[in-house]
């Protein structure tokens, strides 16, 4: 009966460690460095240009992992023509199932992803040049206020049609402009859903609203441009 049996010689001897390519530890560290200080870049400005409803630390802390991750991948792929192609099999069964929910989401993953390919490929000044580029585009256009005032969604309660057009003759004379989005009728009243834009930012024709006869109620909230009527 032959037993196999392996010596810790056979194993340094190994085909497949022979195959493994040198790689500088000084570059690897000064990669690693830049993809830390880059992906802490994208984290602050995330962070300044967020306009969500909530505001996920463990999405801001991810796109420092992935800048990381991402150059660690992209070094070995570029040490190792061999290795590169077992990557790209790797990878294509991988599936990742998180929920993005708001779209400028997709463009701080694609930042971070795209900084880990730059300097893992060694193109450092690339990343450096094109990630400030990118930072001021951003807080200089997200969040701004193009239209003068920020959108706001109006949600009136009415018993019937009489408070119904008192009030929306209070919203037309408060408001600098306002598009009926959706109405709702039934037994128990009318519901009007506008979006609106204030004057001077002051929204205290909300009260006047609220205090028109027949008014059971007017709720104002942010608009953050994702409502469906």
């Amino acid at each position: 009966m032959t037993l196999l049996s392996f010596s810790l010689g056979d194993v340094f001897k190994s085909s497949f460690l022979e195959s493994v390519t040198e790689f500088s530890v000084v570059d690897t560290l000064i990669g690693m460095l830049f993809a830390l200080v880059i992906g802490l870049f994208i984290f602050v400005i995330y962070k300044k240009t967020f306009s969500g409803i909530m505001y996920s630390t463990g999405f801001a802390m991810s796109l420092i992992g992935l800048a990381l991750v991402t150059t660690l991948v992209i070094m070995a792929v570029t040490s190792n023509v061999v290795l590169s192609l077992g990557m790209v099999g790797a990878l294509s069964i991988v599936r990742f199932r998180a929920a993005i929910k708001e779209p400028m989401e997709i463009v701080f993953l694609f930042w971070s992803l795209a900084v880990g390919i730059v300097i893992g490929a060694g193109m450092i000044p690339l990343a450096v040049i094109g990630s400030v580029i990118i930072g001021l585009i951003l807080v200089l256009f997200v969040n701004r206020r193009f239209h003068g005032t920020i959108p706001y969604i109006l949600i009136v309660n009415c018993a019937n049609a009489a408070a119904e057009e008192s009030a929306m003759k209070v919203i037309k004379d408060s408001v600098s402009k306002y598009i009926i989005k959706s109405k709702t009728v039934n037994a128990s009243g009318i519901e009007l859903t506008a979006e609106i834009r204030v004057k001077d930012d002051s929204t205290d024709f909300v009260n006047r609203v609220n205090a028109t006869e027949g008014v059971s109620g007017a709720t104002l909230v942010t608009f953050n441009g994702e409502y469906t009527a």
